[in-house]
């Protein structure tokens, strides 16, 4: 009798994609807790074509002046890294900066999409899961550190 094949990995029982089930936790590391206090963001009016930098405190709601757009900043991972199912920092250098946020209209949650925790900004490369909106953009400028 043949003996029977594990499957690769020795993951006996576990489906394709059945990995991906988990939920994505952000982890800021011992070296980056406390350092950040702020972060600036570029808030583009596509209609008047006119931009306008904020500094908002991190863990934080802004409402924007003359509009229906509020703002919730998360934690800012200064060298953002994706390890499995969690969102780090490799270092506390300004490497890969980003920033968890939602984005409410009429108080309606509208990024990220339903069911996802965080949206993502990436101060480097901004077309990576960008904020996307007929009329509005938002974008990372920078880290702001305490002190």
């Amino acid at each position: 009798m043949p003996a029977r094949q594990m499957p690769p990995g020795g993951q006996q029982g576990v489906r394709p994609g059945m990995m991906s089930m988990g939920k994505t936790q952000v982890i800021v590391p011992e070296s980056v807790k406390g350092k950040w206090s702020a972060v600036k963001i570029v808030f583009e009016d596509k209609v008047s074509k006119g931009k306008q930098e904020f500094v908002i405190k991190l863990n934080n709601d802004f409402q924007v002046p003359n509009s229906n757009i509020k703002i919730h900043v998360g934690e800012f991972l200064p060298d953002f890294r994706m390890d499995g199912l969690n969102l780090t920092s490799g270092s506390n250098d300004p490497r890969n900066p980003a920033l968890a946020i939602k984005v409410f209209e009429n108080n309606k949650q509208i990024f990220p999409a339903p069911g996802k925790q965080w949206g993502w900004l990436f101060s480097k490369v901004p077309s990576i899961h960008p904020f996307e909106h007929p009329k509005y953009g938002i974008t990372l400028k920078e880290g702001i550190k305490k002190g």
